[in-house]
């Protein structure tokens, strides 16, 4: 399995924006073959900052899914949006329920 959290924060005042993205691109990811969670997560200390955790069953479905015409558009929606460059870190799963 391979696990990819992503961790965004967002200009203030974009927070709405960056919702209504994350969660129109859900419904798209989940018709992709090998995703097996695709998480979208708000902290509430700072709702600026927006946590994806993906889990793909291995790499050929990671890069299908990031090689998607949605994809692409995702990150040209959000990237205006965005204060900095995202976080992005890689994981091998060891375990979990």
């Amino acid at each position: 399995m391979i696990v990819v959290v992503a961790v965004m924060k967002v200009q203030e005042g974009k927070e709405q924006e960056m919702e209504k993205a994350v969660t129109e691109i859900v419904p798209k990811v989940a018709t992709e073959e090998g995703t097996l969670a695709y998480v979208i997560n708000q902290a509430k200390k700072d709702p600026r900052t927006f946590l994806i955790y993906e889990k793909y069953q291995d790499k050929e479905a990671l890069k299908l899914h990031s090689s998607t015409q949605y994809f692409a558009e995702f990150f040209e929606k959000i990237s205006p949006l965005l204060d900095g460059a995202p976080s992005i870190e890689i994981y091998r799963e060891l375990a979990s329920i």
